[in-house]
């Protein structure tokens, strides 16, 4: 069971680290352009991308459940007419960001209270990186059904393919033509372009067998597209209400200045980097617990449960000394700054418990998802959205900057509670 669940992981982990990685690494070329601004402008250009694209990331999550269903019950006739719904309702968001691309960004930017020199920063960054969500949201849908496939090693290559591109033309676009903020950007779209079409070389290559399956008729017929929109709907929600909590706690910290923004920033960084390696779990465990309800075994669904939780809690672990006696070299590596590093240190604590506490939530959101359970990781997470507004707002005038880590900590904390009994203790299939 062991090596089922880590040919699955470790793949996924090296393209969940991947992905965090395209916005350090602009985030790091950034820090090195000598305005501590544009580092304040790649943190909130990248909340406000993760804004938009994970409210889509249901397009991922609810085509691995039912792929990985469809997989366990040995339907490929549903499995190719998971993947065409998934694809066609990806271009038609992508379709609708570009075309709504200015009231959606100066939407946005008005959220953010900030100096004007770092929102004009932000806008040029924005307005560039936008042109990348066809292919962005795209690959959404080809990496949902690459894992429903029990396949996590396609999205690991096309993963490491978009982060060399995207780190060697940010690198030559910002420094070699001096393009400044924007370059950054626009060496993002490239890389995702790029990104795309690897995934449809791959699909061509590997699993065109499954075309003779496709039917676009019966593929989009209402009843198979109701029920993809109701889980999707709850993933939908669920995904909102964190990307509410997380482009919050960014505007927040936009509003004690841009020294504490830049702290928040880069300490969530840092996080990040955990929450994508925890995902690759996370991603196993839909595809392992959606095969098997999909074959109709609950007993061996609970079973990769519980051992994923055991394998999150090492890894957290893990996470918590690194971040302990490795905190100050890791953030060196994305500013020089003496003042943002001198002030990490009064709330690196967090970030320590980070690992701790919120390692479970991330595994039992799989488990969800794999089970299409989707309405209950909708529930868990408003309650949860609801306590954290309450904390901040109630502690703030107290606590200040640590109110805010407060309120967070106990947001994904209470996640995995909620889950684990709203599950009856993780009886999902």
């Amino acid at each position: 069971m062991n090596r089922k669940i880590l040919s699955l992981a470790i793949p996924n982990m090296i393209s969940n680290i991947t992905i965090p990685l395209v916005g350090m690494a602009d985030i790091a070329i950034a820090g090195h352009l000598g305005d501590d601004s544009m580092i304040g402008a790649i943190a909130i250009g990248t909340a406000i991308f993760n804004f938009i694209y994970w409210n889509f990331a249901f397009l991922r999550m609810g085509t691995t459940g039912f792929t990985a269903q469809a997989y366990g019950a040995r339907n490929f006739t549903e499995i190719s007419s998971n993947f065409v719904r998934s694809l066609t309702v990806a271009l038609l968001v992508a379709l609708l960001l570009l075309i709504f691309q200015k009231p959606i960004g100066y939407a946005t930017f008005a959220m953010m209270n900030t100096t004007p020199t770092t929102i004009d920063y932000v806008k040029a960054y924005f307005f560039a990186r936008i042109w990348a969500a066809p292919a962005t949201v795209s690959l959404f849908a080809f990496q949902g059904w690459y894992i429903g496939m029990q396949n996590s090693k396609f999205p690991m290559y096309i993963s490491i393919l978009i982060n060399i591109i995207n780190v060697a033309l940010g690198i030559w676009f910002t420094f070699g033509m001096n393009m400044g903020i924007a370059g950054i950007a626009w060496a993002t779209v490239a890389a995702q372009y790029s990104g795309l079409i690897m995934a449809m070389i791959l699909w061509y290559i590997y699993y065109k067998r499954f075309w003779k399956y496709i039917d676009i008729r019966s593929s989009l017929d209402f009843k198979p597209m109701l029920k993809f929109f109701k889980v999707n709907r709850d993933i939908f929600l669920r995904t909102a209400m964190i990307v509410v909590v997380y482009t919050f706690f960014t505007a927040a910290s936009s509003s004690m200045g841009d020294t504490m923004l830049a702290i928040n920033s880069l300490l969530m960084q840092l996080y990040t980097l955990f929450s994508y390696l925890m995902d690759g779990f996370a991603f196993a465990g839909e595809s392992l617990v959606g095969k098997s309800v999909g074959a109709k075994n609950s007993k061996m669904a609970k079973k990769y449960i519980n051992r994923l939780l055991a394998w999150g809690l090492g890894i957290a672990i893990m996470y918590a000394l690194i971040y302990t006696f490795l905190w100050h070299p890791l953030l060196g590596i994305f500013t020089s700054s003496p003042t943002i590093l001198a002030g990490a240190k009064d709330y690196v604590i967090w970030l320590i418990l980070t690992p701790l506490i919120g390692f479970a939530p991330f595994l039992i959101d799989g488990a969800l998802i794999g089970a299409t359970k989707t309405d209950i990781m909708r529930n868990a997470v408003f309650i949860t959205m609801v306590i954290f507004f309450g904390i901040y707002y109630g502690m703030r005038n107290i606590m200040g900057n640590n109110a805010l880590w407060l309120a967070f900590i106990i947001f994904i904390g209470m996640r995995g509670v909620l889950q684990y009994y709203m599950t009856n203790k993780l009886n999902i299939a």
